[in-house]
């Protein structure tokens, strides 16, 4: 019994009818490669292992929610924590010692807020372009998240793309303005000899005396320190303000990442300043505001792109000059809502008039009914998940935002109008409606 056992397990583990004690020849190159994978999953491990004597780094993290009628809550080993007390009551408002500190106390706040905001403009200016930047591309991250993306790399895509197009814009502006610059001051002795041999300048220096006035003035001129002196202190303003530029840029940069990485937390510590009766609504309200932002800032560059897109074919068919260098300027104009487009269009006609009528009217025609067509059957599009705000509101709204923040005012202005129209939809006529 005992042999016929042996011999059906040698069969099973041998089906071929190979001999048990023959051992087939192994590969070594498995045992190696898992050697390999041992000995760097040993390195892993190691490097994950905390050095001796580190402990973790402290993190500012969220208190957990509890009401004044929950009991002390205890530690894993059953010992409770110590709480600070209970608050005691509240003094009342009509208290005439609490009236009137608190009163000072509002004054001396308004007036430290307005002292803060008034000497740092450019700080609180920056904060808010990052802002806006980081709220318009949560959307990006958002939906690279969903496909299984890391919010970190989805981060780094985003921002990329935009530093990308920043990059590209300037790479291309930055060559044609030397090279023009360059070309208008190799051609500015022929147009002065040209124009000083022409008969309009004879007649006229021989009724006014203008060459001998010109040599004066310019001698004048070079004879003058004070005038030296600002021509000097001109380049460096300029040079200070291109490096403030710069600097400024590299501050939304770095804001804006923080933004994006942090912007989930923010929301959280934003919510809890709420009272807990009140923070699910709050929530509501301010998803609903940050998600229109995003579809807006999203949807206004897909315009954008496309308005730009199409400039740049128009004018290079018809013959526009520098038309990959205008194309990049009609993006940048697109982008700001209502008159952002026109002013794109007029800007490049006028540029367009250098070569001639033909060429300006053909532009314009084909430009200005591609805008017909972007307001009718492009915008609705796109943007039917961003804001919606009345043409009058949002008109004003832009005037309004130019001429209190410039740039950065148009763009934020449609958004801001409408988060106010929610606001007052949800909160103000909602109150109303229940008197």
């Amino acid at each position: 019994m005992t042999d016929k056992t042996d011999e059906s397990s040698a069969a099973y583990e041998n089906p071929e009818g190979a001999e048990p004690s023959a051992k087939a020849p192994q590969d070594p190159a498995p045992t190696h490669r898992r050697g390999a994978a041992a000995a760097l999953g040993l390195v892993v491990r190691r490097l994950r292992q905390p050095l001796p004597g580190a402990q973790p780094r402290l993190r500012f993290e969220m208190p957990p929610e509890y009401s004044q009628h929950e009991e002390p809550s205890e530690d894993p080993d059953g010992v409770s924590r110590p709480q600070f007390g209970d608050p005691g009551p509240r003094m009342s408002p009509q208290h005439p010692l609490y009236m009137g500190f608190m009163g000072t106390v509002g004054v001396g706040v308004a007036l430290l807020v307005y002292w803060i905001g008034s000497h740092t403009t450019q700080l609180l200016l920056w904060i808010v372009a990052a802002l806006f930047i980081a709220l318009g591309l949560e959307p990006v991250v958002g939906w690279l998240e969903r496909r299984r993306i890391p919010r970190p790399a989805g981060i780094l895509v985003s921002v990329s793309v935009l530093v990308a197009a920043v990059v590209g814009f300037f790479a291309t502006l930055i060559p044609t303005i030397v090279g023009q610059v360059t070309e208008i001051v190799e051609q500015a002795p022929v147009w002065v000899r040209d124009f000083m041999n022409s008969d309009l300048f004879r007649t006229l220096d021989d009724q006014f005396g203008v060459r001998d006035r010109i040599a004066e003035e310019v001698n004048k001129f070079v004879n003058d320190p004070e005038a030296v002196g600002g021509i000097a202190g001109g380049v460096v303003g300029f040079g200070s303000t291109v490096a403030n530029g710069l600097f400024g840029a590299l501050i939304v940069l770095v804001l804006s990442l923080y933004f994006l990485a942090a912007l989930p937390a923010m929301k959280r510590w934003g919510y809890r300043l709420a009272p807990r009766s009140r923070r699910h609504r709050v929530e509501a309200l301010s998803e609903e505001i940050t998600k229109s932002v995003g579809n807006y800032v999203i949807g206004q560059a897909c315009v954008a792109l496309l308005n730009a897109t199409f400039a740049f074919i128009v004018m290079t068919i018809v013959g526009v000059p520098f038309a990959l260098l205008l194309a990049f300027v009609v993006a940048l104009l697109a982008f700001i809502p209502l008159v952002g487009a026109m002013i794109a269009g007029v800007v490049v006609v006028l540029i367009a008039l250098t070569v001639g009528w033909q060429t300006a009217t053909l532009y314009a025609i084909c430009y200005f009914a591609y805008l017909q067509f972007e307001a009718y059957f492009i915008s609705p599009r796109i943007m039917q998940k961003a804001v919606a705000v009345p043409g009058a509101v949002a008109v004003i709204s832009v005037i309004a935002g130019g001429s209190l923040l410039g740039v950065l005012g148009a763009l934020i202005a449609i958004p801001t109008a409408a988060a106010i129209l929610l606001l007052i939809k949800e909160i103000y006529i909602v109150r109303q409606d229940k008197h």
